[in-house]
């Protein structure tokens, strides 16, 4: 099984940069994506970035493209989202997921961790 647990949210200004990071636990042997995904109150989950854990391709959300970044780091099982130009509507719970080359879908959730934007 794969545990995930997210670091580095916090509050930001409008304009600043903010770094999360997702360290896993367990067997990687049948990871195919990891990603971030985020809520805002009062909206749909959404799909944020994701990177293809052999390959390195990479995902974005379209309101996010050119300001934010998904790398990785396989021998430490951590994924990062750099956040740059953050903006108020990126204010949201942010969830680190896995998709699983044995399910087809995202498995494995952490357990969210607050971003805010004051403008």
């Amino acid at each position: 099984q794969v545990q995930l647990v997210e670091s580095g949210g916090g509050l930001v200004q409008a304009g600043g940069s903010l770094r999360l990071s997702c360290a896993a636990t367990g067997s990687m042997f049948s990871t195919y994506t990891m990603g971030w995904f985020r809520q805002a109150p009062g909206k749909e989950r959404e799909f944020v970035a994701g990177i293809r854990w052999s390959g390195g391709v990479t995902y974005y959300l379209d309101s996010v493209k050119g300001r934010f970044t998904i790398s990785r780091d396989n021998a430490k099982n951590t994924v990062y989202l750099q956040m740059n130009s953050m903006i108020a509507e990126d204010t949201a719970v942010y969830y680190c997921a896995v998709q699983t080359v044995r399910v087809g879908r995202y498995e494995y959730w952490g357990q969210g961790i607050k971003v805010t934007v004051s403008s």
